[in-house]
């Protein structure tokens, strides 16, 4: 057994009706993962009108492919 194969990936907090508790089990979990900072400033994505490099089209769609 490797030491990959013992690590506990902590589950993420799904809603089962107390929102406040979810909500604040839901900021924890975000700011343990240092994610916390896209729900505060939110992101921009790239718009079909923009030129983008090549590198950037692909790891938009290798992003798309990941979250299917």
């Amino acid at each position: 057994m490797t030491s990959e194969d013992s690590f506990v990936q902590p589950a993420i907090p799904r809603f089962v009706g107390h929102y406040d508790h979810w909500s604040m089990l839901m900021e924890n979990f975000l700011r343990c993962k240092e994610y916390w900072q896209v729900v505060e400033t939110g992101f921009f994505a790239a718009t079909n009108d923009t030129d983008l490099l090549d590198e950037q089209q692909k790891a938009i769609a290798d992003q798309r492919l990941k979250d299917l």
